[in-house]
Parts: structure tokens; C-alpha cells; sequence
């Protein structure tokens, strides 16, 4: 008897390991004005479930291991992400000068930033005949370069229900495109961050010129980079509880937005 139960028990400890999640990185690609991006949608296949879809763009390094461990980390059973690409598949900084080259020409050109940004959106949207992607719930979220991006995603109009920007710049080239915001906006920056926060008040007056839901989050005693596990520099460091706190925001900040709820 207590061996048929050992089976019994194997069997179903065998088949729930079967069930855990297994985490896809689907590439997808595209090109745009003779440029080809390389991008990868992040998901958990254990369960067919339909979920929201987020545009998720990386730091200033772009799409690499780190980003995808995050995406991962990010997306469990709760959304289907999409890493996206911003500089074109040939582009892949391995340093900061080679990140701060590649972002140089799209902090250059906002317009062109909105234009590639949008463009991931759709490719997002162009996944769904395939994962299992709610198209009735779709967001942006972004951390440094990409919380730049994603604003002005944000900026551009995007029918889309919120953006969520982690330690990201906060400058805009036309302040006047609040008025076209649609999503809800969170963004969330280290008290001490010297790249971004001298830019705060400036961004809080842009956000009061619009009709947008937003949400300006200062986190005490943190500098940038506060959710990349990988950074310990003297003002671009890791910091779990602040990492932590943004996360949790996210997840209730997306909740309300997909379910129209405060």
C-alpha cells in the first residue's frame, strides 16, 4: 500500500513539474525606414490563458540577458511581454559609451523615438494571433532610456491603458503633447537620482497642462538605476526595497487601468 502511494505521489509531483511554467522568448522582427529590429516576446506557455500585453523597452543597453531575465521575472502567468528593440538588431552596447551612442540619435529626434515605439506596439498587437494576448489590455512599461520611450508613447496618443516608467528620463520635446495622453501614467524616480529628478517639476507641470490619470512616485534614499540587479555604481545602483515597491506599484497600477478601477 505505501509503495502504491509513493507511485501515486511520484506521478503527481511528475506531473505537476510538467505544469510548471516554461518561460518562451519568441523572436520577432520587423523593419522600419531600412532598418531591421530584432525584438522578443517573453511568456509563460504552461497555461493557455489570455493575458495583457506589455511593450516592455530596456534600459539604455537594450535587448540583452538582463533584459530578458527581467522580462521573465516581470511577465510569470501575469502578462505577455514584448522586449523591444529601439535601435535596430546591428546595435547590441556592451558599455556605457556604446549604450549612450545608441540612444544619443532618439533623445536627438523624439519623433523618431514616438515612431519606433508605436511601431512596437503594433508588432505587440500583430502577436496576438499567436500568444495569448488580450487585446482589450495593453500597456507600456520602461526603465531608464526605455522610461523615456515609453512616455513619449504615452505622449504620442497610443490607445493603450497605461505606462509605467522606472527611474526614466522625464524631458519631453513638446510639452504640449500631454494633451493627447490617453494612458495612465505612472512614473516612479530615485530621490536622488541627479540624471532625472532636476526634470521633475518641469514634467509634473507637463502632466498638469494635459487631461491625463498620472502618478509621480519619489522613492527616499535611492539614485538611479534602482531595479537593475546588475548595477552598483555610485549613482546608478540596485536597491531591493525600492525595486520591491516600484513592482508592486506596477502590478496595482496596471490592475486599475485594465479594470477601469482607481
Amino acid at each position: 500500500m505505501r509503495i502504491a502511494r509513493l507511485c501515486c505521489a511520484l506521478l503527481l509531483s511528475g506531473m505537476a513539474f510538467a505544469a510548471q511554467a516554461k518561460m518562451v522568448h519568441k523572436p520577432v522582427e520587423w523593419s522600419q525606414d531600412g532598418v531591421t529590429f530584432h525584438s522578443v516576446l517573453v511568456y509563460d506557455d504552461a497555461v493557455a490563458t489570455k493575458r495583457p500585453g506589455l511593450v516592455m523597452v530596456p534600459n539604455w543597453y537594450g535587448v540583452n540577458d538582463q533584459a530578458l531575465k527581467k522580462a521573465d521575472g516581470i511577465a510569470g502567468k501575469d502578462y505577455v511581454i514584448l522586449v523591444t528593440d529601439m535601435y535596430g538588431a546591428k546595435v547590441r552596447p556592451t558599455s556605457d559609451e556604446q549604450a549612450q551612442a545608441a540612444v544619443k540619435p532618439l533623445y536627438s529626434d523624439r519623433a523618431l523615438m514616438r515612431k519606433r515605439v508605436n511601431l512596437a506596439l503594433d508588432q505587440l498587437k500583430a502577436q496576438a494571433k499567436d500568444a495569448p494576448i488580450d487585446l482589450g489590455k495593453l500597456a507600456a512599461i520602461g526603465f531608464c532610456f526605455g522610461g523615456s520611450a515609453v512616455l513619449d508613447l504615452a505622449r504620442s496618443g497610443a490607445d493603450i491603458a497605461a505606462v509605467v516608467s522606472f527611474h526614466g528620463g522625464l524631458k519631453t520635446d513638446d510639452p504640449s503633447l500631454a494633451k493627447q495622453i490617453k494612458a495612465r501614467v505612472l512614473v516612479m524616480n530615485g530621490a536622488d537620482d541627479k540624471g532625472t529628478m532636476p526634470d521633475a517639476d518641469a514634467f509634473m507641470d507637463e502632466m498638469r497642462g494635459g487631461k491625463a490619470d498620472w502618478q509621480f512616485v519619489v522613492f527616499g534614499n535611492t539614485v538611479h538605476c534602482f531595479t537593475e540587479t546588475d548595477q552598483h555604481k555610485e549613482g546608478c545602483m540596485y536597491d531591493e526595497r525600492s525595486a520591491a515597491r516600484s513592482y508592486r506599484l506596477m502590478r496595482d497600477w496596471l490592475h486599475g487601468a485594465f479594470t477601469g478601477t482607481p
